[in-house]
């Protein structure tokens, strides 16, 4: 069983070595494994701690704890683009569980909290970018009823250009 709460600031090194450790063991054979080996937890870690310290951040951050600490990580906030015809839609940013806990519903827990915390706020719709690739995710989006909606936009990593989808769902 986990407990969602706020994400803290003294949370910010947890977070980060999951989020560095979700992507070293989610993204092999998709994203150049020279971009996976050069990431720290540490580098992360400066970097959240600048943008967690923003004033006037519109992105909300929970985590998830279990029997051994955090487990969890999600963030959201308003969709960063435009997507003509919605109104009020949000954005699933980042979504990360530590990798030996993945399918046992800690994703489950927190994609559902955000979803609440953003209907609660006048959201009527969630975005979120996931890699072409990466079909583990698309799945646990598609379950959790999101659906490609046709867009798609580019990112490079190490010279390497891999293609993201949009999905959506109302909520």
């Amino acid at each position: 069983m986990v407990h969602v709460r706020e994400m803290a600031e003294a949370d910010i090194e947890a977070v980060s070595t999951i989020r560095v450790r979700g992507w070293q063991a989610a993204y092999v054979g998709v994203v150049p494994q020279t971009y996976l080996d050069a990431m720290t937890a540490e580098g992360d870690a400066g970097q959240r701690r600048q943008w967690f310290s923003q004033p006037g951040r519109k992105s909300r951050d929970l985590v998830a704890l279990g029997d051994r600490g955090l487990v969890g990580w999600i963030c959201f906030g308003p969709y960063r683009g435009e997507m003509p015809g919605l109104d009020r839609v949000g954005e699933v940013y980042a979504l990360y569980i530590s990798p030996d806990l993945i399918g046992q519903g800690i994703g489950r827990t927190l994609l559902g909290e955000a979803h609440a915390q953003m209907k609660s706020q006048g959201f009527k719709t969630s975005a979120l970018w996931v890699l072409c690739d990466h079909q583990r995710a698309r799945r646990f989006y598609e379950r959790a009823s999101y659906q490609a909606d046709g867009e798609a936009q580019d990112d490079v990593y190490d010279g390497i250009t891999l293609t993201e989808l949009r999905y959506q769902r109302v909520l």
